[in-house]
C-alpha cells in the first residue's frame, strides 16, 4: 500500500507529484490553476465576511463523513451565520508520515464534493508532512471568504427582547458518531454526523426574510447550551427555552443516559440556530423544513427583557434549569 512519505512535504519531486496526483485530481478550477503562492480574484462592492478553522478530529473517519467534510462545511457554515454568501476556500493540509494514499483520496475526495455541494471553490493551500506520531494522520485548515449581500445585517447586537429563537433540527448526533466510532461501540447504523453545507438552507430564509432575521448561530464546540448562554450574554437579553420542544434522536438520547452526557453540550456539525422576529417566524420553519437538514426544525424558545446574561430551560417536570457555557469537554476532538 503507497503511503505519504517525509519527502512528500519538501517542495521539491515528490510534493508536485502529490499535488498533481490527489489535490489538482479534485479541486482544479481557473482561480487554483496558476499554482501561485496565493489566489486572485475579483472582488464586487460590499462587505466581505472572512473565517478560519482547523480540524484535527478523530477519528479521520466516521460514520456519514470524514475530517474532509468537516473541513468544507464547517467553514462554509461560519461564513452562513454573518449572512454571507461563500465563495472561496483555502486548504491547508497537515500529513502524518505514513498515511496511506487511499485515504488521503477519500478525504479530498469528499473535500471535492461538498464545495460542489456549497457551490464554493478551494482556490488555494498548502501541504506540510511531519514525522510519524507528531499528527494523528491528518490535521486541516480551511479559511473561507464570502459576500453579505445588501440588506443583511447579522449580528448580537441586533437581538433584542421578545424574538423567537428557532432550532434546525435534532441536537447530539454529530458527537455521539464520532464517540462511537473512535471507541468502537455497536451503535444503530441510523446514527450518524449531521455535518452538512448549510449556506443554501440559510439564504433561502434570508432571501425572503432577511431584514427580519437578527442572528444566526451554528451550535458546534459546546453544543447548544454553550451557543444559547453566549448570545444571552453578548446581546443582553434573557433566554427562556423549553426542554420539551428540543428534538434529540432516540439513539443519542440512549447513549446519554446510559454515559451520562447532556445533549444540550454536544457538538454538531449541520445544525443552526435563528434569532427572528415572531412576525416571519412561521415562514422561517416552513422554508427550513422544505430541506433535508432543516426538515426538524422547530421554536424552542424566547428572548426576554429580564435575567440579562441568563438561560432558563423550562423542564419537562415544571422547573426552570439555568445553562451556562460548557465546562468541561463530554467528547474532545470532535471536529
Amino acid at each position: 500500500m503507497e503511503r505519504v512519505r517525509l519527502v512528500h512535504g519538501n517542495g521539491g519531486r515528490f510534493s508536485h507529484e502529490l499535488t498533481e496526483r490527489f489535490i489538482l485530481k479534485y479541486f482544479t478550477n481557473d482561480l487554483l490553476a496558476p499554482l501561485h503562492d496565493g489566489a486572485q480574484f475579483p472582488v464586487t462592492e460590499g462587505r466581505m465576511a472572512f473565517s478560519t478553522d482547523s480540524y484535527v478530529v478523530q477519528p479521520a473517519f466516521f460514520p456519514g463523513g470524514n475530517i474532509g467534510k468537516l473541513a468544507v462545511c464547517g467553514t462554509v457554515n461560519d461564513l452562513a451565520m454573518n449572512g454571507a454568501i461563500p465563495q472561496y476556500l483555502s486548504c491547508g493540509l497537515i500529513l502524518e508520515e505514513g498515511l496511506a494514499f487511499n485515504e488521503l483520496d477519500e478525504i479530498l475526495h469528499t473535500m471535492s464534493d461538498m464545495a460542489k455541494a456549497a457551490n464554493v471553490q478551494i482556490v488555494t493551500g498548502d501541504t506540510k508532512v511531519v514525522k510519524k506520531g507528531e499528527v494523528d494522520k491528518i490535521y486541516i485548515n480551511t479559511a473561507g471568504i464570502g459576500m453579505i449581500p445588501e440588506g443583511i445585517d447579522i449580528g448580537p447586537h441586533r437581538v433584542k427582547p421578545g424574538m423567537d429563537v428557532i432550532l434546525s433540527g435534532a441536537i447530539g448526533d454529530h458527537s455521539i458518531a464520532v464517540m462511537g466510532q473512535r471507541f468502537g461501540l455497536d451503535l444503530s447504523d441510523s446514527l450518524k454526523t449531521d455535518c452538512a453545507p448549510l449556506n443554501n438552507m440559510v439564504h433561502a430564509v434570508l432571501d425572503k426574510v432577511g431584514p427580519q432575521v437578527a442572528l444566526l448561530r451554528d451550535p458546534t464546540r459546546g453544543g447548544l447550551g454553550t451557543v444559547l448562554k453566549e448570545i444571552a450574554d453578548q446581546s443582553q437579553v434573557g433566554i427562556k427555552v423549553d426542554e420539551a420542544a428540543i428534538p434529540v434522536h432516540a439513539e443519542v438520547q440512549s447513549v446519554c443516559d446510559i454515559l451520562g452526557y447532556d445533549p444540550l453540550y454536544l457538538a454538531n456539525e449541520g445544525k443552526v440556530v435563528l434569532v427572528v422576529d415572531p412576525s416571519v417566524t412561521d415562514e422561517v420553519l416552513s422554508i427550513l423544513r422544505g430541506f433535508e437538514e432543516g426538515k426538524e426544525a422547530v421554536l424552542i424558545g424566547k428572548t426576554l427583557d429580564k435575567n440579562i446574561g441568563k438561560v432558563g430551560l423550562q423542564t419537562a417536570i415544571g422547573g426552570v434549569r439555568l445553562i451556562d457555557l460548557l465546562g468541561e469537554d463530554q467528547v474532545p476532538r470532535i471536529c
